[in-house]
């Protein structure tokens, strides 16, 4: 008998059992990589589009070249290796607060791990995102053009408690001091548009917006989507 599923990786996280499995899609022969935390499926490489799709909108939303972007949360990788394709992209850094998925592409074992630890300019760091953005950086500390974040399901959903605080006004104000002068923070969400996020998004950041990205979901034979949503740091006001 052939195994449906072929565990790649199990680990037991301060969040739960956290898998990696790999399955052949019947019919096409496709191989699907899933990743599970606990019961609750996280992501699956059947479905990257709205993940791909967070990277080229916030990068159209940012100026300049020679960028700095930071990934909250690395995943399957697309997000990462799409903002990669960018060439102003001077610097990427992803922030994981789980090793065994940094592990994972280190050991490339998932279809975009090659691309993405073999460019030079790549950095996997093992640490919280939610931490390190929601303390106010030091003086002299580095600041990013662009910000993406992929690790909740959605600002009302979050996968740890503590993530809540980010979803704030005051959490994206602190957030926001870790960007550059019209620096872009961008945000994946499993939900539809939230109206009452968007008006807390709105008090910290200009342009802000909630694009709605639609892919065909082959296990129900329809049309699903995400959010994506886009926030351009405000200009601090002039001092008297």
């Amino acid at each position: 008998m052939i195994a449906r599923f072929e565990e790649l990786d199990w680990q037991q996280t301060p969040m739960g059992e956290l898998m990696l499995r790999r399955r052949t899609e019947p019919g096409t022969g496709t191989q699907i990589y899933e990743v599970k935390l606990g019961e609750e499926f996280l992501m699956s490489s059947l479905f990257t589009v709205a993940e791909e799709q967070m990277s080229v909108l916030g990068l159209a939303a940012t100026r300049g070249e020679q960028l700095d972007v930071v990934v909250g949360g690395l995943g399957l990788g697309y997000t990462a290796v799409t903002a990669l394709g960018d060439s102003r992209v001077h610097r990427l850094q992803v922030i994981d607060a789980l090793p065994a998925v940094i592990d994972w592409h280190r050991r490339k074992l998932l279809p975009v791990s090659a691309e993405l630890v073999d460019d030079s300019r790549t950095t996997l760091r093992h640490d919280d995102f939610f931490a390190v953005m929601g303390t106010p950086p030091a003086p002299d500390a580095a600041r990013h053009d662009l910000i993406l974040l992929d690790v909740d399901h959605s600002p009302r959903h979050t996968l740890h408690p503590s993530h809540a605080d980010l979803y704030t006004t005051e959490g994206l104000g602190i957030l926001a001091q870790h960007l550059t002068e019209r620096g872009v923070f961008t945000l994946w969400s499993d939900d539809r548009p939230d109206e009452e996020f968007m008006a807390t998004l709105a008090t910290v950041f200009d342009d802000t917006a909630a694009h709605v990205v639609e892919f065909a979901n082959h296990l129900t034979g329809g049309i699903s989507s995400n959010t994506v949503y886009v926030g351009v740091r405000r200009e601090d006001p002039p001092r008297a």
